[in-house]
């Protein structure tokens, strides 16, 4: 989107019009839903703004050539995301950066499933691994404050923010580790876990090039694939380490995408898993697989 000299008030209509063609006529940039370019473009500004913008207000000339530059970068591939340094999940504001996962709103369903299953126990343990910023987590934390939530994630940049978010929120029941699924942990909640819940990456290592430019180009190859043939490496390792974390009838739930269920669901149930079963959104699309521990 070129920028023009001499149009200090344009509206924000306009300016937002204008970001929205740029968007959608970008190869960089992954086009999954109609409406989403307007949706990138609303954020920036009003990351810019720092309010939602009024559709006929007229915004400065720093604000708009500011907007502009975050556009172009945006058009470049960047995700609107790491521009804005923020994220929102279940009405929290989370900040986020380049080397954390970003977080996608379909893992607000597995909070949805997590907090279920946890809100009638006495005492309510719940681990997530490979937590990135922490999004599951905290939610969780957030539901229900007597709960004793720990996140666990193998890269730092990630663990940091999610420690950085659980102090903004407030929410002092939430910790975050770093390290290899369930290592960090301390022994003490061995046998003792309600809930784990698991983003894992899936992605098998030779279709990792096949991914959107703006995913592929700027996530951390660690979120996306375990590197292994299948992508099914990690999803493995914790179908087979995590019954000793959880009590009995415990749960086990991964999200996953909806082609890969039917594979993870088949791992759980070698695993011992009962009850193992896909759940399914509002939109009815396979989100999570869960199943109960072995007794």
């Amino acid at each position: 989107m070129r920028e023009t000299r001499g149009d200090p008030g344009k509206r924000a209509d306009e300016l937002l019009d204008e970001a929205e063609e740029r968007l959608r006529t970008s190869e960089a940039v992954e086009h999954p839903h109609r409406g989403k370019e307007r949706m990138d473009a609303e954020e920036l500004l009003s990351f810019v703004l720092d309010r939602p913008p009024r559709a006929r207000e007229r915004v400065p000339a720093a604000e708009a050539r500011r907007f502009r530059r975050l556009v172009e970068r945006r058009a470049a591939g960047a995700p609107a995301a790491y521009l804005t340094r923020r994220v929102r999940f279940k009405g929290m504001w989370l900040a986020v950066g380049p080397g954390a996962f970003i977080p996608r709103e379909s893992s607000e369903f597995m909070a949805d499933q997590a907090v279920r299953r946890l809100v009638r126990r006495p005492d309510p343990a719940h681990v997530d691994v490979a937590t990135g910023i922490g999004p599951v987590a905290l939610a969780v934390a957030r539901a229900i404050p007597r709960a004793r939530v720990v996140g666990v994630d193998v890269s730092r940049t990630p663990v940091l923010l999610a420690r950085r978010n659980a102090r903004t929120l407030g929410l002092a029941n939430a910790r975050f580790l770093q390290g290899d699924l369930f290592a960090p942990l301390p022994p003490a909640l061995q046998g003792g876990v309600d809930v784990v819940t698991a983003h894992p990456p899936y992605v098998p290592r030779g279709e990792v090039k096949d991914l959107p430019g703006e995913i592929r180009r700027f996530e951390p190859v660690e979120s996306l694939t375990d590197r292994s043939p299948r992508g099914m490496g990690l999803v493995e390792r914790l179908a087979g380490e995590a019954p000793a974390w959880l009590r009995p009838d415990g749960w086990l739930l991964m999200e996953v995408s909806p082609d890969r269920a039917r594979e993870v669901a088949t791992i759980m149930r070698r695993a011992g898993f009962r009850e193992v079963r896909s759940t399914k959104d509002r939109w009815a699309i396979t989100r999570v697989v869960v199943g109960r521990r072995p007794a």
